[in-house]
């Protein structure tokens, strides 16, 4: 049975998990605690992907990673994760082209505890689901997103949900950052 996906407005669990954050030997692992996020006063955006040494998600982490900036720009930590351990998520940086220079870190949930916690896990494969979740800056989530395995996810969404979640007013549909809001 399947736990019940994490929805908004519900507190992020607390977790500590070691994540890749280099290949360059002595300081490729870093652990991330969410007490460490969620004090720093800045958004927090997590997205997952089912397993590493795959077709598709490489193609999401590359992208996200390519709007790293971005992220930085609205004072948001973005976090990659699945269930893979970090030696898995090395081993995989060191021999992808797209991930070896990556700026966001890969965490591991080698318990899948954090995923099971999220309602993320699929209770066949026992991976994460593709999901994204923007965290505000008390750990609050604020926006949930959970793709097929098989599905990509659009970066430029999240980006414009993230935008439009710290306007803090009404964003009509389709809104874009530097657009009108509604006034009620």
């Amino acid at each position: 049975m399947q736990n019940r996906i994490l929805s908004i407005g519900e507190q992020f669990p607390a977790f500590k998990k070691q994540a890749v954050v280099s290949i360059e030997k002595g300081k490729e692992f870093y652990e991330i605690a969410s007490e460490d996020l969620f004090n720093s006063g800045k958004w927090t955006v997590m997205f997952w992907w089912p397993k590493d040494f795959t077709f598709v998600c490489p193609t999401e982490i590359a992208e996200f990673d390519k709007h790293f900036g971005d992220f930085s720009d609205r004072d948001a930590s973005l976090i990659g994760a699945s269930t893979d351990s970090e030696f898995v998520h090395l081993a995989w940086r060191k021999d992808h082209d797209d991930l070896r220079n990556l700026r966001l870190p890969m965490l591991a949930d080698t318990s899948k505890s954090l995923a099971e916690e999220l309602g993320i896990l699929d209770a066949n494969e026992k991976v994460a689901y593709r999901a994204t979740f923007i965290i505000d800056p008390q750990g609050i989530v604020r926006w949930v997103s959970v793709y097929d395995l098989n599905v990509g996810r659009n970066v430029n969404e999240v980006i414009r949900v993230l935008d439009a979640l710290q306007t803090d007013e009404l964003c009509p549909c389709n809104w874009q950052k530097g657009e009108s809001t509604l006034t009620v």
